[in-house]
């Protein structure tokens, strides 16, 4: 479901029928009430009373939120990876995923550059050596935020501050990894703001109001 919000086959407030999901994944709709059951336990999905599942959309709200978590674990995440540096073989797929980003970028292919973007994270995980940080960072609710708002400029945004991010990773620089990581989601928070604002701005509410 996370993969299918990234690649848009998904989108915040749709409604999920549980035959038709049974019949795009190929299992039975037991299987599919458990996997609904836990995705609205991470809170990718809400089970409303008497009504269908429904991938969460998030307020204006509740996205600061998720920005504010993520925030500070994500440059907890980089000081942590950091320590991590000496490890031969996790720095080389960091560098692996950096450059697959970049090469996905290039190709303007989203689902490589998802892909890359998993294995960036996943590697920073394991550089991090940290149980509690493999168990919190998957629950923030980042890919409903990226879901909701879909900004050309997030992609090129976020490449460029992974680069930033692996470079004092990869340099051991704790201080510097934490400063990058917390200005990373600093960014997508300023640049969602400005989206916010442009598309209130030209609401054929807003021009009603103008007149």
């Amino acid at each position: 479901m996370v993969n299918g919000l990234e690649l848009q086959r998904f989108v915040p407030g749709q409604r999920l029928v549980e035959t038709d999901l049974a019949a795009h994944f190929g299992v039975g709709r037991n299987s599919v009430r458990e996997a609904l059951q836990r995705l609205a336990a991470e809170g990718i999905v809400e089970l409303p009373r008497h009504r269908s599942a429904a991938i969460r959309a998030l307020s204006p709200q509740d996205t600061l939120d998720v920005l504010d978590v993520a925030e500070r674990i994500t440059g907890l995440l980089a000081r942590s990876a950091a320590r991590g540096s000496a490890d031969a073989d996790c720095a080389a797929a960091l560098r692996q995923a950096i450059d697959d980003l970049a090469d996905a970028d290039a190709a303007h292919d989203s689902a490589a550059f998802a892909s890359a973007r998993r294995r960036f994270y996943r590697t920073l995980l394991e550089m991090s050596g940290n149980r509690e940080l493999r168990r919190l960072f998957p629950a923030i609710q980042m890919p409903i935020v990226y879901a909701q708002h879909r900004l050309g400029s997030l992609q090129a945004l976020r490449l460029r501050d992974y680069r930033v991010i692996a470079e004092a990773v990869l340099a051991g620089r704790a201080e510097a990894a934490d400063a990058a990581g917390t200005a990373h989601v600093r960014n997508v928070r300023e640049a969602i703001g400005v989206e916010t604002a442009r598309a209130a701005a030209t609401s054929p509410a807003t021009r009603a109001a103008k007149r």
